[in-house]
């Protein structure tokens, strides 16, 4: 481009603005566009200089805030991270400066009140939000901004722009955490010089000096390593929020205040060392909340950092390599062994064995041939593959896996609801037992009034409280996700312990779904081969398992019209003008008698052909009701099939209820009526005719193979088709459910204990910031248990 790199416009003679870009200098004809490239290139959104199809506009001179921010409203740049849903348009955002549940709800709450924001969720364990607007009334850089008016910095989530953040995080909070430690040690040595017990008889001019000293120690400490509490206290009261650094600051504040006055009029006790102590541990409580929250979310982002950010593609130059997230259906693409599948694909050469295990939680590797698909971020161990490309990265499988991840992460249960509601309750509670405590002391004892005020203001604090649920819930979502269970809502984790009933469907759920044709039999005039091809012909875009029996009998030439999909029964259509139907028996021969799976052809003439299917149960599938019966977990199968087979299956299993030859209707009405009974049912299905009662259930699984309305209506879905997950999916959420009551008892416990004892003067302003750090830690350890 022979004008300004960024808008195309002519660059002036002698122009000074240029900008190195792979190894490529690039001259500029303004500051304003130099601002805006440099900005694009350092948010590591260069790739859009590579797919822009037209310059960009000229960069006016606007804020610099918005200068910073006017290029996520580009189309171009924007397909990396935003998605489209019912009209409106999505992103998912990392949030610098979250420090508890009060940021998430200011957050949610000033953005709300803006133009166009139609959904706004925060995460605090994660530090993502969720943002959903229409973009017709507010672009995505004032959205942005609205986050900055309240002190915050969001910018779309990107894996590698995160790490790169938090380690930044990190070093931060490594060096305010060394000024706070050295600072303390350095304060409590001089400080031991202060005790009067110790050393009753010390000159008192030796005790100003040793207090002067401890002033200036403790000077760094209250204006650099303690800025991040003040930051979050200003920020919530100036936008009316309670959070639970206020209380924290006000301690601090007014104990170096305290101190201070005491130093400079030479009267009274000084804690300074309290003052440098307190703030050091809660800078290792936050540094250590940080590493666990990394840790409790780090599996949804190492999905993404697992799909390679090359490919190696076949064109008719030759092998080139591009960005993996350029390609598109139908491209060619070469896998060494050892190497990361780059996109969802299909396998046209080689054989070989792939690790699925950071998707399905399976170690051990499946065995993939010519035809079978393969999915992005699982290894190709053995052989080398060549694949063709089924859909782009965007829609692959993992970004499917990590929208849904990231979706159940952001909705909140009831119970993390209550425990933000109950946070922000206990900080104005919090307050007022402060100021009544120091208004009764005044009276006892005015000299101990401001001390002992000080402890309850410090013991008190609700940082374990704020923790007790938010952290479980998110280690718990990130271990179901390892176990091979992929939440979508996040009241499973709430409603799993509580289910006393599973309900599964039949075929591809209690059965492996693998259908196959057992034997034919002809009622007409027509030969075995041309009613295959028929049955097959109509089965063609059906993703139901029963379909899969048919495909090796598809001909060429045969094509259906007027198809119609009729749920619970089967399919009809036209092919060369005559109208047939494939399906049920007591849909299309309801006075035949099946005792095997059997589905019949018919046309308008009557029937045609039936066919009798096999489908062998799954080998967990036993295993897993009798699992249930010990549990005390009642089972039903609840399947549309007449056949005898369903009998056959449920006496092999053992299942408590059988209700057979059941529609779609039937079925969540069979659920409403479970529920009017008391139960809370947990159901299990895979196809289309599966979809109401699952989105009806109480909670509900897909399995991995279903169809995909079935995984969009389910609650969660099994990433393997291995029902093994369910009991493990249950014994997780137990496990979740009681770490947060154990948190919670903990927190409260604490509190209700320290309380009493602060306010009546037998806790210490050190005690008191010691006892509220170890509170803190141990809701942090007791929740990370759940990893394990």
């Amino acid at each position: 481009m022979d004008g300004c790199f960024h808008c195309g416009e002519a660059v002036p003679t002698g122009n000074r603005y240029q900008l190195e870009l792979d190894g490529t200098a690039q001259s500029f004809c303004c500051p304003g566009c130099l601002a805006v490239a440099e900005t694009i290139i350092d948010c590591g959104l260069s790739s859009y200089y590579q797919h822009r199809t037209a310059p960009a506009p000229k960069a006016e001179a606007v804020p610099d805030e918005l200068k910073q921010l006017q290029h996520y409203d580009l189309a171009e740049i924007q397909q990396d991270f935003v998605s489209d849903k019912d009209n409106l348009k999505e992103v998912q955002l990392s949030i610098s400066g979250l420090s508890c549940a009060a940021c998430a709800w200011l957050i949610e709450r000033h953005l709300s009140r803006v133009a166009g924001v139609v959904l706004i969720q925060v995460n605090t364990t994660t530090e993502r939000a969720r943002l959903r607007w229409d973009e017709k009334l507010t672009p995505l850089s004032r959205l942005l901004a609205a986050f900055a008016d309240i002190g915050y910095q969001a910018r779309p989530f990107q894996p590698h722009q995160q790490e790169q953040a938090y380690n930044q995080e990190v070093k931060a909070y490594l060096l305010r955490m060394g000024v706070a430690g050295i600072a303390s040690m350095q304060v409590m040595m001089v400080a031991i010089a202060l005790y009067d017990d110790l050393f009753p008889e010390t000159d008192a001019g030796l005790i100003e000096y040793f207090r002067w000293i401890s002033l200036w120690l403790c000077i760094p400490v209250m204006g650099y390593s303690a800025l991040p509490f003040y930051r979050n206290a200003w920020r919530g009261l100036k936008n009316r929020a309670l959070n639970m650094d206020l209380p924290v600051s006000l301690a601090m504040v007014f104990a170096f205040v305290a101190s201070v006055y005491a130093t400079v009029t030479q009267t009274g006790d000084v804690y300074y060392e309290c003052v440098s102590m307190f703030a050091f541990l809660l800078l290792t409580g936050r540094f250590l909340e940080m590493r666990a929250k990394r840790r409790a979310s780090e599996t949804t982002a190492n999905l993404t950092l697992l799909v390679p950010m090359l490919a190696r593609i076949e064109t008719d130059e030759g092998e080139q390599e591009v960005a993996a997230k350029t390609l598109q259906p139908g491209h060619t693409v070469l896998v060494a062994p050892g190497s990361q599948i780059p996109a969802d694909a299909e396998i046209i050469s080689g054989s070989t064995s792939i690790d699925e295990s950071m998707l399905t939680g399976e170690h051990l590797p499946v065995i993939r041939h010519v035809g079978d698909a393969v999915f992005a971020g699982t290894t190709n161990v053995e052989s080398p593959l060549r694949l063709r490309v089924l859909r782009p990265l965007s829609e692959a499988r993992v970004s499917e896996i990590l929208r849904a991840q990231d979706d159940a992460l952001l909705e909140k249960p009831k119970v993390a609801i209550l425990a933000d509601q109950l946070s922000r309750y206990f900080v104005a509670a919090l307050l007022l037992v402060t100021l009544a405590t120091y208004v009764i002391w005044l009276q006892v004892d005015a000299d101990k009034a401001f001390w002992v005020m000080l402890s309850v203001l410090v013991a008190t604090c609700p940082c374990a409280l704020s923790l007790a649920t938010p952290t479980a819930l998110t280690v718990a979502t990130s271990r179901l996700s390892r176990s091979g269970v992929l939440v979508r809502r996040a009241h499973v984790l709430d409603t799993l312990p509580k289910i006393n009933r599973i309900v599964f469907d039949k075929t591809g759920t209690l059965t492996r779904g693998e259908i196959t044709l057992a034997a034919t039999r002809l009622y007409g005039d027509l030969d075995e081969s041309r009613v295959l091809a028929i049955a097959a012909a109509l089965e063609a875009q059906s993703e139901h398992p029963i379909a899969r029996a048919f495909a090796d009998y598809r001909q060429t030439g045969m094509t259906v019209t007027d198809r119609e999909n009729q749920v619970g029964r089967g399919v009809t259509g036209k092919i060369d003008g005559r109208d047939w139907q494939l399906g049920s028996g007591a849909w299309l021969a309801p006075e035949q008698v099946n005792e095997e799976l059997c589905v019949y052809l018919a046309n308008d003439k009557g029937l045609v052909a039936r066919f009798s299917l096999s489908d062998p149960l799954r080998s967990e599938a036993a295993a897993l009701v009798q699992a249930c019966a010990t549990q005390g977990i009642a089972t039903t199968i609840l399947t549309g099939d007449s056949s005898g087979q369903a009998e056959r299956v449920a006496a092999t299993l053992g299942v408590d209820q059988l209700i057979k030859h059941a529609s779609p209707d039937d079925k969540l009405a069979y659920l409403q009526k479970r529920d009017q009974a008391g139960d809370i049912c947990l159901m299990v299905g895979d196809g289309i005719n599966d979809a109401p009662v699952l989105a009806g259930a109480h909670v509900s699984f897909a399995m991995a193979g279903g169809t995909d309305i079935a995984k969009n209506s389910a609650d969660a879905i099994m990433l393997a088709d291995n029902l093994r997950h369910i009991l493990t999916a249950r014994h997780i959420a137990t496990r979740c459910r009681a770490v947060i009551k154990q948190n919670f008892s903990w927190a409260l416990g604490y509190n209700l204990i320290i309380l009493p004892l602060a306010a009546t003067g037998h806790v210490s302003p050190w005690l008191a910031m010691v006892g509220m750090s170890v509170s803190s830690l141990i809701v942090m350890t007791n929740s990370l248990r759940l990893a394990r």
